[in-house]
């Protein structure tokens, strides 16, 4: 067996990281993980931290829970694969959807299951086209998404994601794929203007959009509750409901992309309840099996299924699907992952820890490196910037977001740069003890990049 002593230099050998600047990597090399338990990972030199990011949004179960992996080995034992195509089923994809349809905010007709957040919003859009071609709409067909929104990395959900990087030289957006404003009141609000206000022009240039492309074109507006990332964005005050009005007055679906704020994070099942919006599809994903297993997928409503029905006698099947739609391994996974939510009400636990969470968040927004702290539930960001008053951003160059991520790291707490935003999104299951360290390093990782800041004059105009 190859020695762990040389895995650094293993990994730049053979992998291509996703989000990874590919020659800084070269010199720096990775972060190897090699156990965790609770809120806790360990490297492989034996260094302890605390998973501050939920590995990416997912853990929220944290790490080495038994149940989980039981019922996953339990799985694996007595039927590891079968599929659903062509009317074959399982009684844990069965008992899946079930479990899901009486969770939902609204009305479900059926539950479709994918492998990933990016598949399940890629599934929104063919879906969103299938039934508008089935029901006589055929020019009904663009999609509104949102500056700064991320919806995933295929080819059709990367369209969706307002943001440069995941589209740069890759040729996107796909056409049909709209961006309306981002809804950061902080960064784009007018001089003296409210959260109402200010959602209210957001929702009136909404409106205007649709007018110029014509309500018979425009067929869905997709959201994230909680911009992830994007900075961890926190809608304003009034904004879904603006915006839900502007889309119920055309006939515009209102999907929610529940992947990151779905299943207890904002201290509600579903983020959409905890920003008072009634979406009609909900994707999901993340959280859905805690990360321990790769699993997504969007509900359906039963007007959608009727359509499909009718497609379905015309074109003779639903053409639409993956090898590893509704997997029963990541089934059971699943559904032990919504029993222990159930049993130990973990969105009732992330809201009862939510109020020392942002207060600590807010703390930290009063920090000289720190711009804004924002959150809702257990998901935060703080933004850094080079002057608090003015709110001028630092040169991208000078990675001041990286770089006080790493220190963050020397102090025992792993979070994630996002540009100059700092995101923290730790397991579900953190204790408030837990939450006091977590801060406590990260006023300490900032101290020491304002240390850096300050040597370096990096906050100079």
């Amino acid at each position: 067996m190859t020695s762990r002593s040389n895995s650094a230099q293993r990994d730049i050998e053979t992998l291509l990281h996703p989000y990874t600047n590919l020659a800084a990597h070269r010199e720096t090399g990775p972060m190897v993980l090699e156990r965790g338990q609770g809120v806790m990972v360990w490297d492989n030199k034996g260094t302890p931290y605390i998973e501050a990011m939920s590995g990416l949004w997912c853990t929220s179960l944290g790490y080495g829970n038994r149940e989980l992996v039981e019922a996953a080995s339990e799985q694996l034992g007595k039927l590891a694969f079968t599929h659903l195509f062509g009317g074959k089923s399982h009684d844990p994809a069965i008992e899946l959807a079930e479990k899901l349809k009486s969770l939902m905010p609204m009305p479900v007709s059926k539950i479709f299951f994918t492998n990933s957040g990016s598949e399940a919003n890629d599934t929104q859009i063919k879906l969103q086209w299938y039934y508008n071609n089935a029901i006589g709409r055929p020019e009904k067909k663009k999609i509104i998404s949102r500056q700064k929104a991320y919806h995933g990395v295929t080819v059709a959900s990367a369209s969706l994601t307002g943001l440069p990087i995941v589209q740069n030289d890759f040729d996107l957006p796909i056409a049909g794929i709209l961006h309306t404003d981002c809804p950061h009141h902080y960064r784009f609000a007018e001089a003296g203007e409210s959260e109402l206000e200010f959602s209210a022009r957001l929702a009136a240039n909404l409106e205007r959009m649709i007018l110029e492309e014509g309500p018979e074109t425009v067929a869905a507006f997709i959201a994230e509750p909680v911009m992830g990332a994007g900075g961890v964005l926190v809608p304003p005050q009034g904004y879904f409901a603006a915006i839900e009005a502007v889309c119920r007055k055309y006939d515009v679906t209102m999907i929610s992309d529940e992947v990151i704020c779905g299943f207890g994070r904002t201290g509600k099942w579903f983020g959409c309840q905890s920003t008072d919006f009634r979406p009609d599809s909900i994707s999901f994903a993340k959280a859905l099996t805690s990360g321990y297993i790769p699993m997504g997928g969007l509900t359906v409503s039963e007007d959608m299924y009727q359509a499909m029905l009718d497609q379905s006698r015309k074109l003779g099947a639903f053409g639409h699907g993956y090898t590893y739609t509704g997997h029963p391994v990541a089934a059971v996974t699943a559904l032990k992952t919504i029993e222990i939510y159930e049993r130990d009400d973990i969105p009732g636990r992330a809201a009862a820890l939510a109020p020392l969470f942002l207060k600590r968040l807010t703390a930290l927004g009063e920090h000289p490196l720190v711009g804004e702290a924002r959150g809702l539930g257990l998901v935060g960001g703080l933004e850094l910037v080079a002057d608090k008053e003015s709110r001028r951003s630092f040169d991208p160059a000078h990675a001041v977001g990286a770089s006080a991520a790493r220190a963050t790291e020397r102090h025992g707490v792993i979070v994630r740069a996002i540009g100059d935003t700092i995101a923290i999104c730790p397991p579900l299951i953190i204790s408030e003890e837990e939450i006091g360290a977590l801060f406590d390093a990260v006023e300490r990782g900032l101290d020491d990049e304002l240390g850096r800041v300050t040597r370096e004059g990096l906050a100079r105009p």
